[in-house]
Order: structure tokens, then C-alpha cells, then sequence
């Protein structure tokens, strides 16, 4: 399990002293278990060069099962952190199906690119959770195994979603350096959340039109400027945790760039954007198993992202991001607050070299910097994660079909925090981690 401390005595001062960063708030044998499977296939039919059918289906199923005990709120005195024991778990099942065409074809002096299908998928989960006081705990003096106390709260539900998505989508070549993409697209859903334990069930049906559109001009052959404009629809399975089904989570995006083809290999692309989105998922600060919806979220920013290979063996990768993204309509949080775990900046490099040619060909050697800058750790902006560098590290081996890696992650070891979701739940980044792994390709 994943450990988590509060905020006071990790990132904001405590007269206490400092929490150490591996302390269980939880039980010692508690745990949180998740199993997952997928299977799927891909199937592509050529009637012709210019005409293809593809159906693509995939399913997975997901098992999570709780037996452990979480924070709820820390004391006035800096060290007592109020627990509830959660015992249960959820069974969540996704199948997916995808079926279009891709065809070209001229109108004249146009070429046409043209995709034009339909997406069917299904989503289900159920969900059994029983919540017990659990005794309060010295962060700082920790005393585990004491019994558990009255029953608190429950939930037993059943929740899924049918959805079915129309779309067609022309891009239009309507001169050797100009392109045009217009796309639309229909979806249509049907939620149904059942409680078992008050005996009810709800229903929900919702529909909506998503348009696409973008542009593409080619000045110079190497350089591409371009711009977009897109809405999505993206259906939210289940409820909160009073019950009410959530509403489809929507958004606008505009986005302008330019890329440029440094050489034959090697890229970069700097794009400008600019997002809304409504009806966002959150955890809920009251019932941490459960998710809220937000009002509508606004991000923008500029994002500039270079890769390719440099030289025969050598690779690069990179990019730096700079993100503004707040709430901007809301009857919790107030207008203007900042996401939470969204730096304003971040950068990272990873560069690998891979010998090419000899007895040691296939042997390569990688490493990667990390920057995150400061963020806020919760939507109400009560306090802020600092930034932190990280530095990791490979060695590989490739041949023919066999792979095989050592990684090192946070090769420095150095101390950082990972992300929050509240002021008593903060997650420390990892230590420094050697993992290793070998595979062969069929």
C-alpha cells in the first residue's frame, strides 16, 4: 500500500517535530489489493488499397479489495489523526467495441481522407464497503492493534453505463501545403446506479454532438503551423456517496502551434492551448472512497516538446510544460482556486544511446531528468507541495526478440512528495528503486 501522511509535519511546519516519511497511518497487515485482465483483438479487412474496415474489441476486468484504515483529520494538537476502517472491495468490468471505415478518394483536385464508424461500450462495477470507527493515532508515538469501534457507514451498489458514439471525420488535402480536418461526432449514454442497501435505482440517458476542426499550413516544407478547435463528451460511472448519479463530464479545447522537422528524425513542437471542462471527478474530502463533481475547470498553457534521434543510436526526448489551470465555476470551491498536483512548470529530458554495430551491439545506457514545480495539494489551496528534481537511469539489452533492463528510479534518493489529495493525506515520492525486467516478443 501506498503511504500516506498529513500535510502538517511533511510539507507545513509542526511544533511536533517532522512525521517520518515511511509512518503507517494505517494497521500493520492492512491492505489494499487490486487484480487486473485484459484481452482484445484487431482485425483489419483491405478491400482495395484506398478502402479498409477495422473492428478492434477490447474487455478487462478489475478486482479491488480494502482491508485497511484511513485518516480522516488531524487533531489541534498536531499529532492526532482521526481513522475509519474500511473492509470490502469492487469488482469493475469494461468491454469496448470499435467498428470504421478509412477510405480515399479525390474530388477533383482534392483528396479526401475519410473515417466514418461507430463505438459501443459498456461499463460496470460493483461495490460493497462497510466503514468502522477506528482508534485515533499518534503520528508521532504510534500505537497499533487496538480494536475497532461502532459502525459508521455503508455502501452497496451497482452501477453501469451503455454508451454508443457515431463519428465521421474528413481530412481534406486541399493543396500540397494546406490541410483541413472537419470531424463530428454523437454520443449517446444510458446510466443506471443501483443502492442495494436503500433499494433503489436510478436512471440517467444523455446525449450530445461533438464537433472537430482543424488546419494545417506548411509555409516551408519542414515547418507546420496549425490549429484546432474540439468538444468531448466522456460519460461518469457511478455516484456519490449520497447517491445522486454524476452528470458526463464535457469540454472545449482550442489549440494552435507550429512544428518543426529539425532534421530527417528529429522534431519539435510548441503549442499553445486552451481547455475547459465541466462536471470533473474529485475525491471527496468526507467520504475518501467516494468521488465529487466539480463545477468547470479552465487550463491553459504552453507546452514545447522536442524528439527523435540525433545521431544514429541516439535518442531524444523532452519537453517543458507551462500550466494555469483553476476552477472557474463551482458551489464548493471558490472561483479562481488552482488545481490541485498542477505544477505551473515542469520539464524533463530523457536522452538513451544504444550501440550499433560490434560484439556489444544492442547494449544501451539512458537517463532521464525530472523537474515538477510547486502545486497546490488540495482543490481549497490550504497549502502547497514544493517542487522537486529527480534524476533516473537505465541499462538495456536488445536483441532480436529478447529485452531486457535495470532502472533506476529517483537515482539520488532524493526526498520529494508525490501528490495530495486533502492536508492529512499527502503521498511521499518514492525512494530510490532498482527494478528490473526481461521479455521476449513473440
Amino acid at each position: 500500500m501506498e503511504q500516506l501522511i498529513p500535510a502538517v509535519g511533511s510539507v507545513l511546519p509542526n511544533p511536533n517535530g517532522e512525521i517520518p516519511r515511511d509512518r503507517n497511518i494505517s494497521e500493520p497487515g492492512s491492505t489494499d489489493d487490486q487484480h487486473s485482465f485484459r484481452v482484445g483483438y484487431d482485425l483489419e479487412h483491405r478491400f482495395s488499397d484506398n478502402w479498409q474496415l477495422h473492428n478492434t474489441f477490447g474487455a478487462s476486468w478489475a478486482r479491488r479489495d480494502r482491508d485497511f484504515v484511513y485518516s480522516t483529520a488531524l487533531a489541534a494538537d498536531d499529532r492526532t489523526l482521526s481513522r475509519v476502517y474500511a473492509l470490502g472491495g469492487d469488482d469493475a468490468r469494461f468491454f469496448n467495441v470499435d467498428t470504421y471505415l478509412v477510405g480515399k478518394f479525390a474530388t477533383g483536385s482534392i483528396q479526401h481522407q475519410l473515417v466514418a464508424g461507430f463505438n459501443l461500450n459498456r461499463s460496470e462495477s460493483d461495490i460493497k464497503i462497510t466503514n468502522r470507527q477506528a482508534a485515533s493515532l499518534d503520528v508521532f508515538n504510534p500505537v497499533y492493534g487496538q480494536p475497532f469501534g461502532a459502525f459508521v457507514s455503508s455502501y452497496n451498489a451497482y452501477n453501469s453505463t451503455d454508451a454508443l458514439g457515431v463519428y465521421v471525420q474528413d481530412q481534406i488535402n486541399l493543396a500540397e501545403n494546406l490541410k483541413l480536418l472537419v470531424g463530428v461526432r454523437f454520443d449517446t449514454d444510458n446510466q443506471t446506479s443501483e443502492d442495494r442497501d436503500a433499494n433503489t435505482k436510478q436512471n440517467q440517458s444523455d446525449n450530445a454532438f461533438s464537433p472537430r476542426v482543424g488546419i494545417v499550413y506548411q509555409p516551408i516544407q519542414p515547418i507546420s503551423l496549425y490549429a484546432s478547435y474540439s468538444r468531448a463528451f466522456t460519460p461518469n460511472n457511478g455516484t456519490s456517496f449520497d447517491g445522486s448519479v454524476f452528470q458526463p463530464e464535457r469540454g472545449t479545447q482550442y489549440e494552435v502551434g507550429i512544428k518543426a522537422d529539425l532534421n530527417a528524425r528529429l522534431s519539435a513542437t510548441l503549442a499553445f492551448y486552451y481547455l475547459t471542462r465541466s462536471n470533473v471527478l474529485t475525491t471527496d474530502l468526507v467520504n475518501p472512497d467516494f468521488s465529487i463533481q466539480t463545477g468547470e475547470q479552465r487550463s491553459r498553457g504552453i507546452e514545447l516538446n522536442i524528439g527523435g534521434e540525433i545521431l544514429p543510436g541516439w535518442n531524444l526526448i523532452g519537453g517543458y510544460a507551462y500550466t494555469n489551470a483553476e476552477i472557474t465555476k463551482d458551489n464548493t470551491y471558490a472561483v479562481g482556486n488552482l488545481l490541485n498536483n498542477i505544477p505551473r512548470n515542469s520539464f524533463n529530458i530523457w536522452t538513451t544511446y544504444e550501440i550499433q554495430s560490434g560484439g556489444l551491439k544492442g547494449l544501451g545506457f539512458g537517463t532521464g531528468l525530472f523537474y515538477v514545480g510547486e502545486r497546490e495539494g488540495d482543490l481549497a489551496n490550504t497549502f502547497e507541495l514544493p517542487s522537486y528534481f529527480r534524476t533516473d537511469a537505465t541499462i538495456f539489452y536488445k536483441r532480436d526478440r529478447f529485452r531486457a533492463a535495470i532502472n533506476f528510479k529517483n537515482l539520488f534518493n532524493v526526498d520529494y512528495f508525490e501528490s495530495a489529495t486533502n492536508r492529512v493525506n499527502v503521498f511521499p515520492g518514492e525512494p530510490f528503486l532498482v527494478q528490473g525486467t526481461i521479455s521476449w516478443q513473440l
